[in-house]
């Protein structure tokens, strides 16, 4: 099994808040469903487990539900003799937004207290945004995201103490040993191609073979655009459209989304003509926004941003799969004729999104662009983080506008390279060192890619 954090996040609220449901919000193939089995099996005698979705594409049974007395019907007739009480019974109704009248019956199922309960759903976000009656105060929403970068390296087998040493030297800001840093920085580069999906993780610890991992990874692609397709006509095509066009738009010099390319049509559109399609790419968990600030003061929610939005995919390894195919010495092999910015810009927002943070970057017409900004709760203040994949890693002008324009003091550059140094508040670490920035072969032809083993601390 694959070691996840979230794991802990979900035992402990089943055994601190008895009064309240869990909605484990996600998009599809990132785990929700292993996890919260998994856990539920763990902590309780009886464990029952509803996929609605299912239930939708089949005999409906759970679409006729109108009351509690129906819910219970139907509940008892799957598991009659395995439905206990609140203490050793939990029921978990996976792919909850398939039926939204039953979020709304969260509440009274939780009021009645017959049973211990938890949801989850891929579009839950969108659900939630459409379903009139939340049942707020009942319910519990929190996220859960693929593997981050920390849960790859323990899934690859590094050891709790090599992880520990390298969180140690992040807080101390300390340089790793070169063995070390070669062992990190390699299975970084792993985590560009190989991304977070479990199931794709899975396959590449089983058989090192980047072209199945590549052809799940376009599989899981392709779902999500499927997804797309479900929603409501008005919209589908254009959700389809954003959500194909992420690549492309990362690839450009500024990775905006560029509102004029997404219909074609001559005249004047808006972000506000496009809310809904951004809205369902982000609450379904399979894109991440990130905003533009031009004045940014902490606490960077309470700055105003711009309509310069720019979008990347949930997933890193989806991203290399779709940019380099089966072509793995783009990433492993530093070519020179490959920009690899996209692709680390891309890491270190699914990491900082995993980690709590909401996602800003700065854009000054006189200053220039900052790739990402942070809230400083040490400080009080707003930390740029600077993300660089090639060699001229001290060269950053806008940056340096940037502290010098709002007098920041602190900046963190992330970079390959191994040594960590300081310069006037600029802080120069590693890339994989972003990991701990928290908020509090089948065919004779497929490519195998060998094991690393970790070296001794």
């Amino acid at each position: 099994m694959l070691y996840r954090k979230y794991a802990q996040n979900i035992e402990t609220f089943l055994k601190t808040q008895p009064n309240k449901i869990l909605l484990v919000n996600g998009a599809r193939q990132i785990g929700k469903s292993y996890i919260i089995r998994y856990v539920g099996q763990k902590l309780f005698r009886n464990f029952i487990e509803i996929n609605l979705k299912e239930d939708s594409e089949g005999d409906g049974v759970f679409s006729k539900v109108n009351s509690l007395h129906d819910f219970h019907l139907q509940l008892s007739s799957l598991a009659g003799d395995r439905l206990g009480s609140k203490e050793d019974t939990l029921v978990f109704l996976d792919e909850i937004q398939s039926y939204p009248k039953l979020l709304t019956m969260l509440k009274f199922l939780n009021q009645e207290g017959r049973f211990t309960y938890i949801a989850s759903g891929s579009q839950l976000g969108v659900a939630l945004s459409q379903t009139p009656s939340v049942p707020i105060g009942s319910v519990a929403i929190e996220e859960m995201y693929p593997l981050d970068f920390e849960e790859f390296l323990i899934a690859m087998g590094c050891g709790e103490n090599v992880v520990d040493e390298a969180k140690r030297c992040f807080e101390q800001r300390e340089s790793l040993s070169e063995a070390l840093h070669d062992y990190m920085l390699r299975q970084f580069k792993n985590y560009l191609l190989i991304g977070g999906l479990p199931e794709v993780v899975n396959t590449f610890i089983s058989t090192r073979n980047i072209v199945l991992c590549r052809r799940l990874q376009q599989y899981i692609h392709d779902l999500y655009r499927i997804d797309a397709s479900q929603y409501d006509e008005a919209h589908k095509l254009m959700i389809r459209r954003i959500y194909d066009m992420v690549p492309s738009n990362l690839e450009s010099k500024k990775k905006r989304v560029i509102i004029k390319d997404i219909d074609g049509k001559k005249g004047h559109r808006s972000f506000a003509d496009y809310a809904d399609e951004f809205e369902y790419l982000t609450a379904s968990g399979i894109a991440l926004e990130v905003k533009a600030v031009s004045n940014p003061s902490f606490p960077l929610l309470e700055t105003g941003t711009k309509n310069l939005l720019k979008l990347y995919l949930n997933d890193v390894g989806i991203l290399t799969k779709l940019l380099y195919g089966n072509n793995i010495n783009a990433i492993l092999q530093d070519e020179r004729s490959v920009n690899l910015g996209t692709v680390y810009e891309s890491v270190v927002a699914q990491e900082l999104h995993a980690h709590g943070f909401p996602l800003y970057y700065y854009d000054n017409k006189k200053n220039g662009e900052v790739d990402y900004l942070v809230d400083d709760y040490e400080s009080l203040s707003v930390l740029p983080l600077e993300i660089k994949s090639g060699k001229d890693y001290k060269k950053h002008s806008a940056l340096d506008r940037f502290l010098s324009a709002y007098n920041i003091e602190r900046a963190i550059v992330f970079s390959n390279e191994r040594e960590v140094t300081a310069d006037k508040g600029l802080v120069y670490m590693p890339i994989y060192f972003c990991m701990f920035l928290n908020r509090d072969s089948t065919n004779a032809g497929d490519l195998i890619m060998p094991a690393i083993a970790a070296p001794e601390v």
